[in-house]
């Protein structure tokens, strides 16, 4: 992004930004004039905090493919733009990880790390969640996440090593500049986990099923007003057909579908019989009742797609068009039975907001260890 562009994108988002929190017009003019002088004088600009602060809600707010968008004015924001050496930036994942779980009441929660600059090491997180199970690929077949194989071998060859569970926590890695990459083992007191029950097929437990409660997506890039945060780290709260109806229910993730028909009694050698719905439906209950069990955070979709709709009120009394991408909105599970489900939305993409990236081991070439 050359210095035209920067001082358009700053000057559009600090336009909104002191609209919305009902600045005097020529306090924005005066912020604009002195962060083009910036601009022109180093290549970029320094942010304050209540700037990002606001940044990140605009972000949570234009998320096309989020149902929780409700609570975008509710993000805790840490700033750890100062952070510049490794065990910095480790102890602001592992203050993330218990201030976000927060004893169970999740707090929507991110951690901002220094936007990338052409003069300054960039700090880059390898890791697609904080938390994610590892897989790995055995000659009886895959164990614990399928989706996670290869970051699993990139941490082995790093010298890591797991119990080789369906359940293994990977270690938080990451890399300053290009130093080589770092990892930690993530303390047990901040990885917390949820024991998976049924209120009716007790058996279930027998499977010794478990997930991690806290969703920190950690791999995308935040762009606020032409400054872009490669390292940011954030989390909601489940919804809990993320983990019923995807992670456990994928047949190329858990695959568990199955095993929770053979407990329910039912045939799985016709789907006509709808065995997989059954079973689906048990999945998802299993998972918020367990939540629910343990005190912890977590909303079913019925519930989250009432919440948009108050969102999309909230938005039009605003005079604010809602976008949204449609085919991510609706849950996985009975989406017929949400208004989502009956609702056009343009999917035009706003800024601030939340990017995909190049996934940082690779930096648009291959793995860093077989090229």
């Amino acid at each position: 992004m050359n210095k035209d562009e920067m001082q358009q994108e700053a000057a559009r988002f600090l336009t909104t930004y002191y609209t919305e929190t009902g600045a005097p017009a020529e306090k924005s003019a005066e912020r604009i004039k002195e962060v083009t002088a910036e601009i022109n004088a180093h290549g970029t600009y320094t942010q304050t905090y209540e700037e990002i602060v606001y940044g990140v809600k605009l972000a949570w707010r234009n998320s096309n493919r989020c149902i929780g968008r409700l609570f975008w004015e509710r993000i805790d924001v840490a700033d750890a733009r100062q952070a510049t050496t490794e065990e910095e930036i480790f102890e602001f994942l592992f203050s993330h990880l218990k201030n976000a779980f927060n004893q169970g009441r999740i707090k929507p929660y991110i951690t901002i790390f220094p936007a990338s600059s052409a003069k300054e090491e960039t700090v880059k997180i390898w890791n697609h969640q904080l938390l994610r199970y590892a897989g790995y690929e055995t000659e009886e077949g895959i164990i614990g996440d399928s989706d996670s194989l290869e970051f699993t071998q990139i941490c082995e060859l790093l010298g890591w090593q797991g119990e080789g569970t369906h359940f293994d926590i990977l270690p938080l890695v990451i890399q300053i500049g290009d130093h080589p990459p770092v990892w930690r083992t993530i303390p047990e007191a901040f990885i917390p986990e949820i024991p998976m029950e049924h209120p009716e097929y007790e058996a279930v437990a027998d499977l010794n099923l478990k997930w991690y409660a806290l969703p920190i997506i950690s791999d995308m890039r935040l762009e606020i007003g032409g400054l872009h945060y490669i390292s940011a780290p954030f989390n909601g709260w489940y919804m809990g057909t993320e983990i019923g109806a995807r992670n456990f229910a994928d047949e190329h993730r858990y695959n568990l579908l199955p095993k929770v028909a053979e407990i329910m009694g039912l045939s799985t050698k016709h789907a006509s019989n709808l065995w997989q719905d059954r079973a689906l439906i048990e999945l998802n209950e299993m998972v918020l009742h367990s939540f629910k069990k343990q005190g912890v955070s977590i909303v079913d979709h019925h519930t989250a797609a009432s919440q948009f709709r108050i969102f999309e009120k909230q938005e039009a009394k605003a005079e604010r068009e809602v976008t949204g991408k449609w085919t991510w909105l609706i849950p996985p599970v009975s989406p017929a039975t949400t208004h989502v489900w009956h609702q056009p939305y343009s999917n035009e993409l706003k800024k601030p907001n939340f990017f995909y990236q190049d996934k940082a081991y690779r930096q648009g070439k291959g793995c860093p260890f077989h090229g």
